[in-house]
């Protein structure tokens, strides 16, 4: 019964694992209501998952010029990701090998970038909000490394480094117009790869905090007799 009720407890630790699989969820109805248009033919139909970009189904307007019905359901999985992101960005310190001032960085850093990049959709300058978003993200990102190797988690340490290379090439690609019309199935492995490492991460410490409470548990329970 006591394992049982910790396990009740501890459910909301994996609150990223949900909302990671209601955002894909909605990227997916998404791509069923966009018009068309990508940026290899602007007169295409529907949504290409080879030739579109996650930005296109936030846009007011389509590619082909048409209105895009997709924008809301696009924006409510982007507001359920930024949510998620920074609730993990929040979590995650509280629970690996790091002093008090780097936690405070990466909840900081992440809670920011996810805030800046839900300001993605109707931004103006969509590089500059990109790249602040992203600034934000790395020092983040750097800091939950820092903590994964000094909490001796070496796979998940190991894991992070191909989304760092994953990076790598999308900035690559981008910056290299020959290549640039791989881009967009770049950036969803990319995307994947990334939110699978979360995933994984969130996973280890709901099974670290189930076995410490069981520990707890069986302590309390040596104690009593």
């Amino acid at each position: 019964m006591t394992n049982y009720t910790d396990k009740a407890k501890n459910i909301w630790l994996l609150t990223p694992i949900f909302g990671t699989l209601l955002f894909v969820l909605l990227y997916f109805v998404a791509t069923l209501f966009y018009p068309g248009g990508s940026q290899v033919d602007k007169n295409s139909i529907g949504f290409s998952w080879t030739n579109n970009y996650w930005c296109n189904l936030l846009n007011e307007t389509a590619i082909n010029g048409q209105p895009n019905p997709a924008k809301p359901i696009a924006m409510t999985g982007m507001f359920i990701l930024c949510f998620t992101l920074s609730f993990f960005w929040l979590l995650l310190p509280k629970h690996i090998n790091i002093d008090k001032k780097l936690k405070l960085i990466i909840q900081i850093s992440g809670t920011l970038a996810m805030t800046i990049a839900f300001f993605l959709f109707p931004s103006i300058n969509h590089d500059l909000v990109t790249n602040i978003a992203s600034l934000f993200g790395l020092i983040a990102t750097v800091g939950t490394f820092v903590g994964l190797y000094k909490t001796r988690w070496f796979g998940l340490f190991a894991f992070g480094l191909v989304n760092v290379l994953f990076v790598g090439l999308n900035n690559y690609v981008y910056y290299n117009k020959q290549l640039i019309v791989y881009l967009p199935v770049i950036q969803k492995i990319s995307f994947a790869t990334f939110l699978i490492w979360v995933c994984c991460i969130d996973i280890k410490l709901f099974r670290g905090t189930e076995k410490t409470a069981t520990n707890i548990g069986i302590a309390n329970s040596w104690a009593r007799r």
